[in-house]
C-alpha cells in the first residue's frame, strides 16, 4: 500500500496533541508532500479533567507508570477521534510530548503508532523527532517545512514569520522566494520561550480555571516590570538559534508573580510571552513585515495587543491569509507524514540545528 501512495497526491490525516494539554486536533490535508493541494475535514476531541490530570502527571517523566498511563490516554483519545474520518490514505501521528531534553536524554512522545495503525487499518507515520535528535538536532520545532508550504500556497512573495503560541512559543522565518524549505535561508525556526503554559498553570493553581479566557483577567491588571526584567535575564534568550524548550522549562515563571494580585500576575505572565517573542525577533535574518499567529494565543486579545505594541511588524492571526490556526499543527503532521513516505526531509540545520537535512519518522502498516 505504501508503494501505491508514494509519489502522488494523497489525503493524509494529521493529528496533534500539544503542550497545552487541551485535547487532540485532527485534520485532512491533500498534498504530494511538496505543495498543499487542498484542505479537508477537521475534528477535535477534548481531554476531560481526569485525562488532563493523567497527562500532567506524566510531564517531565521518561518511564514508569505515569508515562504508561499517559500513553494509554493518548492512544484512546486518538483512536476515538481518528476512527471517525473516512477516505484517507495514511495518518501522521505526533503523539504527546512528555519530556524534551535534546542535549541530554533526548525527546519522548508517547503513543503507539503501530497499535494505532492496527486499530485504524491505515499506514501510520509517527516518532517524527527521534532521528533529528540522533543527528544532533533539537527535534523541534517540526512545523516549519509546512509553514513554508503555507506561504507558497498563500502566494506570499516576501519573508514572513509564523508565530505559534501554544504551550510553548515558536517562530518560523520563511522566505517563500526560495525553491524548497531545506535550501539555506528558506527557513529559520526556534522556540521563542514560554507561551500559554505558565499562564494556564497559574490560572489553574490560583483560580481553578483552565485559562485566562479572552485575556479578561490580564486586561484588568498591571505588568510588574521587575518580574519581567528577571524573566528576560534568563540565558535562553541570548542563545543563538536553533534552540528548543520543554513545556516546563520556565515553570518558575509562576514564582516570579506568586506575590502579585491575580490580575497583575496574569498581565505580567501575558507580557512575558510578548517580550520573549520580541527577543526572538532579534535572531531573524531580516525583520519580516508580517507576523502570522497560530495556536491558542491568537485568541487572547490582550496577548495579541501586546505583540502589536512590541513588534515592528503587522501582526495578524493566520486566518488573515485563509489558514485555520486551530488545525495548523495537525495539518503539519499530515504534510510531514507524506514527506516521510516520499523520502523527503522534514527538518534541516536552519529549523532544528540537525547536522544535515533529515526525514524522521517510523512508518507502521496495519
Amino acid at each position: 500500500m505504501n508503494r501505491a501512495i508514494r509519489g502522488r497526491a494523497v489525503r493524509a490525516l494529521g493529528a496533534m496533541s500539544g503542550t497545552s494539554l487541551d485535547g487532540v486536533d485532527a485534520a485532512v490535508l491533500e498534498t504530494d508532500g511538496t505543495a498543499i493541494l487542498g484542505f479537508g475535514e477537521t475534528g477535535y476531541r477534548p481531554y476531560d479533567a481526569a485525562e488532563r490530570a493523567v497527562l500532567r502527571a506524566g510531564l517531565g517523566q521518561w518511564q514508569g507508570e505515569a508515562v504508561e498511563a499517559a500513553a494509554r490516554v493518548v492512544l484512546e483519545a486518538h483512536r476515538a477521534l481518528l476512527s471517525g474520518f473516512g477516505d484517507v490514505d495514511l495518518v501522521g501521528f505526533h503523539g504527546q510530548t512528555l519530556a524534551h531534553d535534546p542535549r541530554g536524554r533526548g525527546t519522548l512522545q508517547v503513543g503507539d503508532g503501530a497499535a494505532l495503525a492496527r486499530d485504524l487499518g491505515l499506514p501510520v507515520v509517527w516518532d517524527f523527532r527521534s532521528d533529528d535528535v540522533a543527528l544532533g538536532g533539537e527535534g523541534a520545532p517540526l512545523a516549519p517545512f509546512f509553514h513554508f508550504a503555507c506561504a507558497r500556497w498563500a502566494g506570499l512573495e516576501a519573508p514572513v514569520a509564523f508565530l505559534n503560541l501554544g504551550g510553548v512559543g515558536n517562530i518560523t522565518y520563511v522566505d517563500p522566494r526560495l525553491g524548497a524549505p531545506e535550501i539555506p535561508g528558506a527557513c529559520l525556526a526556534f522556540d521563542t520561550g514560554p507561551a500559554n503554559a505558565p499562564l494556564d498553570d497559574f490560572m489553574s493553581e490560583r483560580l481553578g480555571r483552565a485559562m485566562d479566557e479572552g485575556g479578561a483577567l490580564a486586561r484588568t491588571g498591571r505588568v510588574e516590570d521587575g518580574a519581567l526584567e528577571l524573566f528576560l535575564a534568563e540565558p535562553y534568550f541570548s542563545r543563538m538559534p536553533p534552540k528548543s524548550l520543554d513545556r516546563n522549562d520556565f515553570a518558575d515563571m509562576i514564582g516570579l508573580v506568586r506575590e502579585l494580585p491575580d490580575a497583575d500576575a496574569a498581565a505580567t505572565l501575558t507580557a512575558m510571552v510578548a517580550a520573549a517573542v520580541l527577543q526572538g525577533m532579534q535572531h531573524l535574518p531580516s525583520q519580516p513585515e508580517r507576523v502570522l499567529v497560530t495556536g491558542g494565543g491568537r485568541r487572547n486579545p490582550v496577548m495579541m495587543e501586546m505583540l502589536r505594541v512590541a513588534l515592528d511588524a503587522r501582526v495578524d492571526p493566520v486566518e488573515a491569509i485563509g489558514l485555520d490556526g486551530d488545525m495548523l499543527e495537525a495539518q503539519a503532521f499530515a504534510y510531514l507524514a507524506v514527506r516521510v513516505l516520499n523520502g523527503l526531509p522534514t527538518s534541516c540545520p536552519g529549523t532544528t540545528g540537525v547536522r544535515a537535512a533529515v526525514g524522521g519518522g517510523i512508518v507502521s502498516n496495519p
